[in-house]
C-alpha cells in the first residue's frame, strides 16, 4: 500500500521538496550576499514619488480612481478572454458570437472613455 503511493507520487514528492530546498537557499544567499547599506530614499516610509500626506483627510485627485476602474475593466476582459479561446472549438458559433457581442460592446464603452477624455492624463 505504502510503496504503490510512493511509486506513483515519489516524482512530485521529489520535485516538492527540490523545490522547498531550492527557495530557502535563494532566501539565506540573499541574506548573506545582499548588500546592507539602505540609502535614505529606501528608509523613507513611500517610494512613489510624493511626500507622506499631513492630513489622511486630504482630497484626493479622481483620476487615480478612474484609472484603477479602467485597469478592472479591461482586465477583466482579458479574464472572460482567455477561457473563451482555450474552449473555442467546444461552445460553436453561438459562444463565438456572445464573445463578439461582449467584446463590441467593451469597445464601444472604450472608445466612449477615450472621446470623454478619462484617458488624457493632465
Amino acid at each position: 500500500m505504502l510503496s504503490d503511493f510512493l511509486l506513483d507520487y515519489l516524482s512530485i514528492i521529489i520535485f516538492l521538496i527540490i523545490a522547498l530546498g531550492l527557495s530557502c537557499a535563494f532566501v539565506v544567499v540573499n541574506l548573506i550576499l545582499s548588500p546592507k547599506h539602505p540609502d535614505p530614499e529606501k528608509l523613507s516610509a513611500y517610494e512613489c514619488g510624493f511626500e507622506p500626506f499631513e492630513d489622511s483627510r486630504m482630497e484626493f485627485d479622481v483620476r487615480f480612481y478612474l484609472v484603477a476602474i479602467l485597469f478592472i475593466i479591461f482586465d477583466l476582459e482579458i479574464a472572460f478572454l482567455f477561457p473563451w479561446a482555450i474552449s473555442l472549438g467546444n461552445i460553436g458559433g453561438l459562444g463565438f458570437s456572445s464573445m463578439m457581442i461582449f467584446l463590441f460592446i467593451l469597445t464601444i464603452g472604450f472608445i466612449y472613455e477615450w472621446k470623454k477624455g478619462a484617458l488624457d492624463w493632465e
